[in-house]
């Protein structure tokens, strides 16, 4: 089975200082019929504008992936982290039981653009974590790569989870094939670009479940950059 959720019908802010899309219920946007899949809670895809971002707030028992588009994000946190997040680099935080951060556009002229992911861990009352890294273009072009797992296989991020994450930078007429197994689940985010995602073509912004499905069949209509979750 396989389900769109198109980039059009999420919900949808401008603060000025921050354009924001929500794909499920968020902050001031509920919908009961969108609150997340399997163990994704949110995928917002931010744009943040020059010399803004998000004050210090907190959260706990949550897993947050943070994945730029284009920009430089400036991460500030109460576990002594502070780090610069650009295009290529993956960021987790475990929130556990409980940290506090903040997230800020420095640059005077260009926009952050963005996608904040939480995932629901495995139980609750972890201790708090932070890790980032790098995953190249090169090393994310005409494959998944993995970038975040349980286990931490492949060089990719922990996160407290059965879930993986798998980035991919895609050519026009390019097709990659990920394998579902038994009981497993999937959902791909279009970042940008446009593809068929087993055989039904999406674009920018669209997210596709997947459920009883023994592959996900993706084929790029354009230069386009996706994440698939690969969920139990």
């Amino acid at each position: 089975m396989l389900t769109v959720r198109p980039s059009e019908e999420r919900g949808a802010f401008d603060h000025g200082w921050l354009d924001t899309k929500h794909t499920f219920s968020f902050a001031d946007y509920q919908d009961p019929r969108h609150m997340g899949f399997r163990s994704l809670r949110v995928i917002n895809e931010d744009v943040v504008a020059p010399g803004k971002g998000f004050g210090t707030h907190g959260h706990r028992d949550m897993e947050i992936i943070t994945y730029v588009l284009d920009g430089a994000l400036q991460h500030r946190d109460s576990m002594g982290n502070g780090s610069m997040i650009r295009p290529g680099d993956v960021q987790r935080m475990t929130a556990g039981t409980g940290v506090t951060h903040s997230e800020f556009n420095p640059s005077p002229g260009e926009k952050v653009h963005l996608l904040q992911i939480w995932i629901l861990p495995e139980r609750s009352g972890l201790t708090p974590g932070y890790e980032q890294q790098t995953f190249s273009a090169d090393e994310r072009r005409g494959r998944l790569r993995l970038v975040a797992s349980r286990d931490a296989r492949d060089g990719s991020l922990t996160v407290h989870q059965d879930a993986d994450l798998f980035a991919a930078l895609m050519s026009p007429g390019q097709e990659l094939v990920h394998a579902l197994r038994p009981k497993r689940h999937a959902w791909v985010q279009v970042a940008r670009g446009a593809l068929a995602v087993n055989g039904t073509e999406v674009a920018a912004g669209d997210g596709v479940a997947l459920s009883d499905e023994p592959r996900v069949v993706l084929r790029a209509e354009q230069p386009t950059e996706i994440l698939l979750f690969d969920l139990a």
